[in-house]
């Protein structure tokens, strides 16, 4: 997988597709789980921004999804940010912003996801996933329900 260290050293991204129609919501799920970067630590915990402040940088959501694009050999426009949620991952040494990006495509991009060893997965596929990735999920599908 490409390395992705110069705009996801502070950040994380789960990146999902859901239906204008029907509200099918897949998630973007690669070999190693549902966060696209760098792996998370097994210490890794899902924190609130009372209890510990982010890194002092974090790249723009805006370029985290340009990047993305990029990678994805998709065209400018492809991914939205979901400026509502705001998730934090406390990491040994470091807070970690978790972004929620939408797929604008009527459907899942299948073939692009194919292209990087990726698969479009709902909710209940999920299983087995780490904790952290688990939770962040859950947070992440209330708000795309209620958004």
């Amino acid at each position: 997988m490409r390395d992705f260290s110069t705009l996801l050293e502070a950040a994380r991204v789960i990146l999902y597709h859901k239906h204008p129609t029907s509200a099918m919501t897949r998630f973007f799920k690669l070999e190693q789980g549902v966060l696209v970067g760098r792996l998370l630590p097994q210490l890794a915990r899902v924190v609130t921004d009372e209890v510990v402040s982010p890194a002092a940088v974090v790249p723009h959501p805006g370029a985290i999804a340009a990047e993305l694009e990029q990678w994805l050999s998709m065209p400018a426009g492809s991914l939205e940010v979901d400026a509502d949620y705001a998730e934090l991952v406390e990491v040994p040494g470091a807070v970690v912003r978790i972004f929620l990006i939408r797929f604008t495509t009527i459907d899942p991009p299948f073939d692009a996801a194919a292209a990087v060893n990726a698969a479009f997965v709902p909710l209940t596929q999920t299983r087995g996933l780490p904790q952290v990735e688990l939770e962040l999920l859950r947070s992440a599908y209330v708000a795309i329900m209620e958004g």
